[in-house]
């Protein structure tokens, strides 16, 4: 049975676990979202592929942990911040899958056996799988963050879809640091997000012709200053192939528009 694939928005540092003087409206809301996406695949995945907008590397690079560790890649936040357990299994089966993957499309990968699970991934996923119970591997980014890079490598790993595996791209939909809170940035942010929706629902030719050109998309520097946290999407919507994508969530995360992507 083909598994969806899913984008999905991870939020800001360990937002769920920690008050951060977010809105609790916003906090309960994407909280429950992210509980709710273990329902998307229609039987328990095999494992979980994971690619954070936290983690870029020279070329395609995989996480081989058979236990991997966290790494608390934020910083400025609460003790008990530095605490938070997830402790899934790895997957280094499939490690070695993705690489053969890659392969056969001509693109050349690395593996990286010390990764440990970055809060694109721990965080989230603490909220979807609390019983830590499906080994999972990251998937890094790679470095320059070209859009057709990283749909290739979306179109490259999408038959794990058929061997069981739930891929998710972790990010944002807007990610601008500094205007996160900020009233002034909210038309710009919507102004993106509706963009992006109507990008995201056309048929697979064109929702990716799109996401090549995303740049050009109004308000798109002001949304992403940088693109890492876009860019899992364009591995997400390469794994979709021909799928169709729904929006599976619409909501705010400091005071800002995000949304997320089912495919499948």
């Amino acid at each position: 049975m083909k598994l969806p694939v899913a984008f999905i928005p991870h939020g800001g540092g360990p937002w769920p676990f920690v008050d951060l003087g977010l809105p609790r409206p916003e906090v309960e809301t994407l909280a429950a979202y992210l509980r709710s996406v273990r329902h998307l695949p229609p039987q328990a995945p095999r494992a979980l592929l994971v690619v954070s907008g936290h983690w870029e590397a020279a070329a395609p690079t995989v996480m081989t942990s058979a236990h991997p560790p966290i790494l608390y890649d934020y910083f400025g936040f609460p003790p008990e911040s530095y605490e938070i357990a997830w402790p899934a299994p790895g997957a280094p089966w499939l490690a070695g899958r993705i690489r053969d993957l890659l392969s056969e499309q001509g693109l050349p990968s690395r593996e990286d056996p010390d990764r440990g699970y970055d809060h694109g991934t721990f965080i989230p996923l603490k909220l979807t799988y609390p019983d830590a119970e499906i080994p999972t591997i990251q998937l890094s980014l790679v470095e320059g963050l070209s859009p057709a890079e990283h749909l290739a490598i979306g179109r490259a790993i999408a038959p794990l879809r058929d061997e069981g595996v739930f891929i998710v791209g972790s990010g944002m939909t807007f990610h601008n640091l500094r205007a996160f809170r900020n009233p002034s940035a909210i038309p710009a942010a919507e102004t993106f997000d509706a963009w992006l929706q109507r990008t995201m629902t056309l048929d697979s030719t064109e929702r990716d012709r799109g996401l090549l050109e995303w740049e050009h998309a109004p308000a798109a520097r002001v949304a992403h200053p940088r693109e890492d946290h876009l860019i899992p999407l364009m591995v997400a919507a390469g794994a979709a192939g021909a799928d169709r994508s729904v929006v599976g969530f619409s909501g705010t995360f400091g005071g800002m528009p995000l949304s997320a992507y089912h495919f499948g």
